[in-house]
């Protein structure tokens, strides 16, 4: 009988809490995203999920040449990878704006572009932009329910975007629009509300083009609404967590068949009472933004239930009878993937059940030259 995909041969050679990545399932999510979208220069994932240059390399050598990302360490790791375009998808402000331009100079081979929302910030950029001599590529960040950043798709952003065409030091690309707020596991109701923001996007793009400006790139969605806008030939698509794919993506979008690719490694450390037991996976192991119960998922404890955690300990209700022994193996899938991976130096890579190697998650540093 196979081992279950998860098992690691030699976890003995792993201390714990670890991330760990499982490589043959990463080169199954990419193949898997490839085949989901007509033509693969509409991508443009997101790298906040993995933040490596080994996966960077992976879609590189997919023919993915344009990517997202948002900090300036997730853009630098693009640069040092000499990924072709990278939109910073973030308004930099203060210091950012001459780390931004720092990156342009510093990585000659990537087009760098990042989001306005206002004119101030426009000026300022520009100005700066001036001032060192670069051109700066923007993207007009809207604002179509997430209610964070972005500017409402109306007539101030149509003013706004002409104001930028006639900024100099300033080169603006196209319309931005991220969907977060969309998260429904009905995909029916995933499509009524990108209709919705479709809508107001045709009539801000048909307006623009009307003024005499260029037609706009258009760059949409996450991963909820990728299926969505994979199928419209004039949106840029930016998924994200499915290279690594969790729990809560799993369980919500069952019409997204990407493979989880992810878990965290932990141990017990104590027999906590008859039915609990305690693990090392505290809230600096594991995403813990989502309720106690909502954490984790371990696939050789699947009835589990935490109970309590605190920063390095977890303790689970697992029932009389469990088991489980001191210093035995949980295998944990995180609900949420993205700010896991940002918790740990490193990922262990598995491959054929066998620990071959690590990766640095490099990107997780506020900084790493500029």
């Amino acid at each position: 009988m196979a081992a279950d995909w998860y098992l690691i041969d030699d976890v003995e050679l792993l201390d714990s809490p670890s991330l760990v990545f499982y490589q043959e399932r990463i080169t199954a999510n990419i193949g898997k995203l490839k085949g989901n979208i007509p033509a693969t220069d509409r991508l443009r994932p997101h790298v906040k999920t993995h933040k490596t240059v080994e996966i960077t390399q992976q879609l590189l050598a997919a023919g993915i040449t344009k990517f997202k990302c948002a900090t300036i360490a997730e853009a630098e790791m693009l640069g040092l990878c000499k990924a072709p375009d990278v939109l910073l998808a973030y308004q930099p402000v203060g210091p950012k704006i001459d780390r931004f331009i720092q990156l342009i100079k510093t990585y000659p081979d990537t087009a760098f572009s990042c989001l306005i929302d206002n004119e101030f910030s426009l000026k300022e950029i520009a100005h700066a932009a001036i001032a060192s001599g670069v051109i700066i590529s923007l993207f007009l960040d809207l604002n179509v329910g997430m209610n964070r950043t972005g500017i409402l798709p109306d007539e101030q952003a149509l003013a706004l975007y002409e104001a930028a065409t006639a900024q100099k030091g300033i080169k603006i690309l196209g319309l931005h629009a991220y969907d977060g707020h969309i998260h429904d596991a009905d995909y029916s109701l995933r499509e009524e509300q990108a209709a919705v923001i479709l809508t107001a996007i045709h009539k801000l793009a048909e307006q623009i083009v009307r003024k005499g400006m260029s037609e706009p790139v258009i760059i949409a969605g996450g991963t909820p609404t990728f299926p969505i806008y994979a199928k419209l030939d004039y949106i840029e698509c930016s998924p994200g967590t499915f290279v690594l794919w969790d729990k809560g993506y799993q369980d919500a979008f069952t019409e997204q068949d990407y493979l989880t690719a992810a878990l965290v490694i932990t141990r017990v450390i104590s027999l906590t009472s008859a039915t609990k037991i305690t693990v090392d996976l505290g809230h600096k192991s594991v995403a813990a933004e989502n309720p106690l119960k909502k954490r984790v998922h371990f696939l050789n404890a699947p009835t589990a239930e935490a109970v309590s955690q605190s920063e390095e300990h977890l303790v689970l209700e697992l029932g009389a009878d469990h088991g489980f022994q001191i210093g035995d193996v949980l295998y944990g899938l995180p609900i949420h993937i993205c700010p896991t991976v940002a918790l740990y130096s490193n990922a262990n890579i598995i491959n054929k059940h066998k620990l071959t190697g690590g990766w640095k998650i490099i990107s997780r540093e506020r900084k790493i030259n500029i």
